[in-house]
Parts: C-alpha cells; structure tokens; sequence
C-alpha cells in the first residue's frame, strides 16, 4: 500500500493501540491460536446485517405500517368534534391566548375562530364520535385507539415530519423504521426490512423521512415503486445471463471485501449487503406487486380498481389515479408484511390544507378511508392484525383558528398549522383498541388530559416490539443517541 494511503486509513496510535485492527489485535489472534479457539486467521465471514436480533423482552408486534398523511390533517374535522367552536364560528379569540404563539401563516389581528361543518357520528362499543367522511373507519372503531392530546414542538411541515419520523427537528438522524429495523432485523431474506410507498406529491422532508442517518445504510428505508419495477435499474438488462450477473456480483464483493478488510469501515459490510440483496430481490420483488393471485373480493374490499369521481377530481392535488395508487399501497403493505418485511411507510401529501378544507378534505378521505379499513379486517382475517401495529399520524393538527394570511385566495376556509394538540390513532401489535387516549379543550385550542408527545409516542411503539427505548442506542460522535433522543415514556394506556 502506497504509505500515504496507508496514513489515512490507519493512524500510528490506531496501529499500536487498539486490539480491533493494531497490533492488539494481532496478539490476540495469536493467543486464541495457542488456545485453541481460533484455527486459522482468515477473512471475517460477511454476516447480515438484517438477520433477525432477539428483542429486550418479548414483543407483541412483529411488523409496522406506518401510514403518514403529510401536511397535517384537521382533527378538528376528523377525530375531535367540538360543538362549542361552531357555537364560536367567527369570533376572535382573547389577544391573551395567542400573544405568545407562533403560527405559520394566520394574521394574529384578524384572525376568527372557524367552526367544523363536518357531522358526528358514534361508531362502535367504544362510541367514539367520527366525521362523516370516515364510514369505513368506523365500522372498525374498536380496533382503534385514538390519541387525541399528541404534541410536538414543530410548527412546519419539514422539521415537523422529521420530529414525527426521527424525534428530533435536525438532519441526519435514524426515522424510527431503520431503529427498529437496527434493533430486530428482518424475517425477510429477500426483500428489504424497511420498505417506502408514496402516493400524491412528495412530501415536504422528502428522502429525510426514510433515511438511516448515521446508522448503517442497510437500515434507511427504500423506496418501491408501484409501476413498473419495483426499484428502478433492478431488472438485468435483455441479454445478460444470470450467470454472468452473478460472476459480476462476486466479483464485486471481492473487492468491496479486500477494501474493508484494509479500512475496517461497516458501511463497506452495508455494501456489500445491498449488492446482495438486490441480486435476491430480482426474483422477489416482481412477485411481490403482482397481485392477480389476490382474489376479486379482496381487490374490491381495498378498492384497488377505483377511479376518482368526476366530479371531485378538480380537487385532486397529487396526480392522477391517487385512490388507485393508495388502495395499491395499503394493499401492498399487507403482502410485505406476509414476506417478513418489518417496517412500511406509506406516505401521502396534500392534506395542507390553508384553504377549500371543506371540499379538499373530503377528496382524500374517500380516497384512503376504505383501503385503510379493508388492510385492517384483511389482516384480521389472515391472523396478522395481533402482531402487526398500525399507526395513523401527521406531523402536526390544524388550528381551530381559520386560515387569514394577507392576500389569501378565499380567508377562513381553511386552517393554519397547530403543534399543540393533534390527534393520531394506533391499531394492532399491542394496542388496546376502542379507546381514546387525552382530551382537549372545547375549541381543541389544548391539551385538558395526559399529553403524550411524540417521544413517548415513539417509546411506546418501540415497546410494543419489544424494545426499551432507553436500551436501544447507536454510539455517534462520542455519545450514545437514541430514537426518544433524552425524553419518552411508554403510554401504558395504550398497551393491550
């Protein structure tokens, strides 16, 4: 090795000091020989990185679906009926009560209460209260738990999803599928163990909502494609033989072997990881979004073949066929779950909306209200729903106050952004359904009954897969992190 090469991959210090890879190591090695408990010094077996770990203690959930509805649904207008706030349509609130608040867009000076024109109905043994754009949800009401007193300290879009997916505002930290993924491994051989779908316009964070930060790469989130194929460039081009392919991928993994075996990086070890899997997922992943074995009745539960109604799709803000592509993902998503895949976001934009909430909204709610209701009684039906958790979450609420920005199209026809009281639901793999966790006040101005912040949010579902929070940590720049970062705490109301 040319000696300034070898500088920078292994200081003095590292040479003579440390028994992972200096002479330590070396005196190591030969003492094991003498002993008996190591024949030979070879080249370290590649282990999988993604090989199933055992958990902190045992775990109820097997599996994750996380549906993300990004840009902040109104739990105003889904989840949370206040009949004191239409009482209060129009009228401002006390200076006292916003002085200190920070909004995204509302004019403090102008600004009104703005008044839900959604109607309420009780669905279930729990009687939870829903709006009418969710018939289906509600036939499945006590599967649910519902957390209406959630809280985040992030009041746009992009640091409010990266609160909602990492726990922290910043860049570069693990979402929480890649913890888990880092924590657990995956059943699956031959498919990822954490899996990305998206439908509508992209989301604010973009890649940062799936990235594995400075965990290993192995662990960040890949994106699937539901045309076509499932990751692009993964199919061998017409004329090259699987047996020239696979020449080709040991070749490559020699090499990337003979660079870690010289710099002793892990993100090599990743590497070489995802040549491997890729090769693997040639055969998998076209199996895996081919849905003709899947029966009619199945097809029409999750609404597969749906087009948008005529009429609506002057509200469609994502591109076209979002209600097919939805139901695809949902559905998808329970097949990934069938093949060991361990963590699945589903992503959707477009539910920011600043103004025409009362005709947007029920745009996507029809889209996603039936597919969500069908994955949840088909995986009931196939034994999965006990051992996989689903959560329904944003980065944030809306305001109770309507949306007035100086120069808006239409004033007070939608809702600005609101962190301090929002409203998730969680299903499955642990949690005790047909109950709703907080309360807040009669406008849904705050939280009245046990918060829970989105760090014990995390906690609690890194519970329900057997994981202590506080025990699942990944050493960085001299400290241990963590995905609850120094807060959380598990909401016991939510376990089963």
């Amino acid at each position: 090795m040319d000696p300034r090469i070898e500088k920078v991959v292994q200081s003095r210090r590292d040479f003579l000091a440390t028994s992972a890879s200096g002479l330590g190591g070396l005196a190591l090695a030969s003492l094991l020989a003498q002993e008996g408990y190591l024949a030979h010094a070879e080249t370290p077996q590649i282990v999988n990185p993604l090989a199933p770990k055992a958990p902190h203690f045992a775990p109820k959930a097997k599996a994750c679906i996380f549906l993300f509805q990004a840009g902040a649904p109104s739990q105003l207008d889904l989840w949370d009926p206040k009949p004191k706030l239409k009482e209060l349509d129009g009228q401002p609130l006390p200076p006292s009560m916003t002085e200190n608040v920070r909004f995204a867009f509302i004019q403090k000076d102008t600004a009104v209460l703005k008044g839900s024109d959604r109607k309420f109905t009780k669905y279930g043994d729990c009687g939870i209260d829903l709006s009418d754009l969710l018939p289906h949800l509600g036939s499945v009401a006590d599967d649910i738990c519902w957390i209406r007193s959630m809280h985040t300290e992030a009041f746009n879009h992009h640091p409010g999803q990266l609160a909602m997916n990492t726990g922290v505002q910043t860049f570069g930290r693990p979402v929480m599928g890649s913890w888990i993924n880092y924590g657990l491994g995956c059943e699956s051989n031959n498919l990822p163990g954490y899996c990305v779908l998206t439908a509508g316009r992209g989301t604010s964070g973009g890649a940062s909502n799936w990235s594995s930060g400075f965990l290993p790469s192995t662990y960040q989130g890949v994106l699937l494609r539901n045309q076509g194929d499932p990751i692009l460039h993964l199919s061998n081009p017409g004329n090259l033989p699987h047996d020239c392919q696979r020449l080709g991928l040991d070749a490559i993994r020699d090499l990337n072997q003979m660079h870690y075996e010289k710099i002793n990086d892990p993100e090599i070890l990743s590497r070489i990881a995802s040549y491997e899997l890729a090769g693997r997922m040639q055969a998998e992943a076209p199996d895996l979004i081919d849905i003709s074995n899947e029966s009619p009745a199945t097809l029409e539960s999750y609404g597969v073949n749906r087009r948008e109604p005529e009429e609506w799709k002057k509200y469609r803000s994502g591109g076209p066929d979002e209600f097919q592509t939805y139901a695809f993902n949902c559905l998808l998503a329970r097949r990934m779950v069938e093949r060991g895949v361990r963590f699945i976001s589903i992503y959707h934009e477009t539910w920011d909306h600043h103004e025409g909430i009362s005709e947007r909204l029920p745009f996507n709610c029809m889209m996603c209200d039936q597919p969500i209701a069908a994955l949840i009684r088909d995986l009931k039906q196939r034994g999965l729903f006990e051992s996989t958790l689903i959560v329904w979450a944003s980065e944030f609420g809306r305001t109770p106050l309507g949306e007035n920005r100086a120069g808006f199209r239409a004033p007070n026809t939608g809702r600005d952004h609101h962190p301090f009281a929002f409203t998730i639901w969680c299903a499955g793999g642990g949690i005790k359904g047909g109950q709703v966790i907080g309360e807040t006040d009669e406008i849904g101005w705050n939280i009245t009954k046990d918060p829970v912040h989105i760090n014990d949010l995390h906690a609690t579902l890194l519970h329900c897969f057997g994981l202590n929070h506080e025990q699942l940590t990944y050493r960085y720049q001299g400290r241990d992190f963590r995905l609850t970062d120094v807060a959380g705490k598990v909401v016991d109301k939510m376990l089963a």
